[in-house]
Order: C-alpha cells, then structure tokens, then sequence
C-alpha cells in the first residue's frame, strides 16, 4: 500500500471511530505493537508496560472525539498520550516510594523510526513458536540469565542457548538479514 493511501485509510478510520466507537478496535489492532514497544523501551518491565500500553489505548478511546487530524500520524497521538501516562507513572511509582519523581526516568529519546522498528520486531517476535518467544521474552526483555531462563521453563542451559540461538535465527529470516560470518549469537552469555 503507497504512503499516502495509508495515511488516508487510517484517517478515514479515526474518522469513523469518533462516530462509532466500536470501530476503534482496528485503530487498537495496528498500533497496539507500537504503544507497546515506547511503554517497554522505557520501563523495562512486561507486566507494567502491558499496564501502560492499556491506560494510553483507554485513553485515547475516551477522548478520540478530540482528536483532529493535522497530518501527524494517529500513532504520534498515541505515544504523546503514552509519554503523559508514563510521566503519571513514575511520579505516581515515586510517590509511592517517598521519593521526589524523577525528571525523566526513561531512556533518552527515540526517534519515531525506532519505535516503528521496535514495533515491527515485537511482531516478528511474536509470530515465533510459543518457546522460542518465551526465550526471546524473557532473556531480552526481562533480561533474565541462560541459568535462570532454564530453571522456569524445566530445561538445560544447552537447550535455552540452542531455542535462543533458532529464535534469533528466525527473527533474523524475517527482517531478511543473514547472519555474520563468524557470530555465533547462541552463546550468549548468562
């Protein structure tokens, strides 16, 4: 689909999500990776970025109504709306915590395209078999060791290394890259 056919479909879509809300469910489906990938670049933690990544699309569903179309992508919206709620999240977490919030607690800014791409490999991640992506999850998102990857799912280091090295290898035939001579990426340390 060309650029601009794109941009067009999905205004036309917000369009009909401010007249029928039951519409926004779409809006939902194709930005969900998006909103996601921004919450958990920023807080490290799956449980709370799921959190995050659900208050942004309440909210936006709420207040869709006053959103106005001023050729800035929906998905901009979206992550303005994602940085607010992250800042009420960490105010709130050091609050909690009695401790002054933090200026910003997230990790430096990322442009735009490195969300998309953080986006995209959320998807490819997620169309990996059920253990491969358990791996993926948890050795690179809650940065989990080889060790201790293989104590949760009942196997042994070797066999953790190996679904790490196959995942990695899949994701790499997605994005259409080949692998380095000479890089052995199941090794990872652990």
């Amino acid at each position: 689909m060309k650029a601009v056919d794109k941009v067009d479909g999905e205004r036309l879509l917000v369009e009909a999500a401010k007249k029928d809300p039951r519409l926004f469910a779409e809006l939902y489906e194709r930005h969900f990776a998006l909103v996601y990938a921004y919450a958990a670049r920023r807080l490290g933690n799956r449980t709370e970025a799921q959190d995050v990544t659900s208050e942004v699309f309440h909210q936006a569903l709420a207040n869709i109504g006053n959103f106005e179309w001023r050729g800035v992508p929906f998905g901009a919206w979206l992550i303005r709306i994602a940085a607010n709620t992250l800042s009420d999240h960490w105010r709130h977490a050091a609050r909690e915590q009695g401790n002054p919030a933090p200026d910003n607690p997230g990790h430096g800014d990322v442009s735009p395209e490195e969300i998309e791409q953080r986006a995209q490999l959320f998807r490819m991640v997620d169309r990996l078999p059920a253990v491969q992506r358990r791996v993926i999850q948890m050795r690179f998102a809650e940065e989990k060791s080889i060790r201790v990857i293989a104590q949760a799912l009942r196997k042994t280091e070797g066999a953790i290394k190996q679904l790490q090295f196959r995942a990695l290898d899949n994701l790499r035939a997605l994005t259409g890259q080949k692998q380095k001579p000479g890089k052995n990426t199941g090794e990872a340390h652990g």
